[in-house]
């Protein structure tokens, strides 16, 4: 989730995100961690959006904190826009990091999908954006991968966890790091439709889902 605001006078789309994290495995060196892959892999694609017989850039602008004593009221509560919530925990029921669906500000992060270069950070706020994984999940002959296809989607051999293994087997799927933000990500968006007259907008919704703890052999209560 984000606001959104055109700059004419500098001819751009600025969308700003605030990343709030919190559980057990939340620091700030992995806020910033976080706040840096999305920013970094959205604004690489440099892409423009045509709107009132303009092209404005489209910029993204991250930043994101820690909040050790954040509680469920003050998410709950949360009427900002900028604000996304997601508890990050060494277990997670389904064993895979997630968001409480498409166009939202909150989720639930495993600790070891985020490492440097995972990708995953930069893939769910593309969710909270509303943007959906991709129908089709055979892309072989198509190059890299674009940053909302999920896990098992099948690749050429260079972008598979081990390119020497067969498509579909262990290992011949693809690997996240391989995941790109391409123009047609921004495309997806639709932000020209969103805009219309306006010069501010939201984009996503308020989930101000507050995640508890998952523990194994419990029955997740998010």
């Amino acid at each position: 989730m984000g606001e959104a605001e055109i700059d004419s006078s500098s001819g751009t789309i600025l969308i700003r995100s605030h990343i709030i994290t919190y559980g057990s495995s939340a620091d700030a060196s992995l806020a910033e961690l976080i706040r840096d892959e999305i920013e970094t892999m959205w604004n690489e694609p440099a892409a423009h959006v045509f709107f009132e017989e303009r092209h404005f850039l489209t910029r993204f602008r991250i930043t994101a904190e820690i909040k050790e004593s954040i509680t469920d009221l003050d998410v709950i509560s949360n009427t900002d826009p900028r604000n996304n919530y997601f508890r990050i925990e060494p277990f997670i029921h389904g064993n895979i990091s997630f968001v409480d669906g498409l166009g939202c500000n909150t989720g639930y992060f495993l600790h070891e999908n985020l490492y440097k270069g995972s990708t995953t950070a930069a893939h769910e706020y593309g969710h909270t954006l509303g943007l959906p994984h991709p129908k089709m999940l055979d892309i072989r002959g198509e190059g890299v991968p674009g940053i909302m296809y999920p896990r098992g989607t099948l690749v050429d051999a260079a972008y598979q966890y081990d390119p020497s293994k067969p498509a579909g087997v262990t290992g011949g799927t693809m690997h996240p790091m391989y995941r790109k933000v391409k123009t047609e990500d921004i495309e997806n968006l639709n932000l020209h439709k969103l805009f219309k007259a306006k010069q501010k907008i939201i984009i996503g919704g308020f989930t101000n889902i507050f995640h508890w703890k998952h523990l194994p052999g419990t029955i997740d209560r998010s």
